[in-house]
């Protein structure tokens, strides 16, 4: 996905939703802070959202501009209503969001995941792609390693947790850093 692709999808959610500002998560609310990110990061033809003040409305979403949809046939990318429950993010995430919001959107807004709150929750997700998105997230200097190692320990999880993940994190951080390729 691209973001002007992330654009058009706000733009639609927001249209089928009758909804003014729509929340980005998961890997495509990169497209908020970097509009340009290596490719690596842009493998998903999907975009997980859900309208800011009735998150309840996302199955609109699924219904109209969702997988399958007629809209997916003919863009080659969807929108998947979640809620605001699907991530699990650091503590003060939604004062950190990025606004995106021009006239390829309607002027309507997506708030998209600050890069660092995205790779915590991607880092608590575990899934096996979640460790190379962050990791090329270090690598590009997208983000931070010590900002990143503050938002783990903002994360509602317990504390073993919060360790684990940190230690990954390092981890990741040290196969960013040695990693020839570009």
């Amino acid at each position: 996905m691209r973001r002007h692709e992330l654009e058009h999808l706000i733009r639609a959610a927001a249209a089928v939703t009758n909804e003014y500002e729509i929340v980005v998560i998961g890997s495509q609310s990169i497209l908020g802070a970097e509009a340009n990110p290596p490719a690596a990061l842009l493998q998903s033809m999907e975009a997980d959202c859900y309208p800011l003040k009735h998150p309840d409305l996302a199955d609109l979403i699924d219904g109209a501009i969702g997988e399958l949809s007629p809209f997916h046939e003919r863009f080659g990318y969807y929108a998947q209503g979640v809620g605001p429950e699907t991530a699990v993010l650091p503590v003060g995430w939604e004062r950190r969001l990025i606004r995106l919001q021009n006239e390829n959107t309607d002027l309507k807004i997506g708030w998209c995941l600050e890069p660092h709150d995205l790779a915590a929750s991607k880092l608590v997700a575990g899934r096996a792609k979640d460790g190379p998105y962050v990791q090329t997230l270090l690598k590009h200097r997208l983000i931070e390693l010590d900002v990143l190692l503050e938002r783990l320990q903002a994360l509602p999880v317990d504390a073993p947790m919060k360790a684990r993940l940190a230690q990954l994190a390092r981890g990741l951080a040290d196969h960013a850093s040695s990693d020839p390729a570009t």
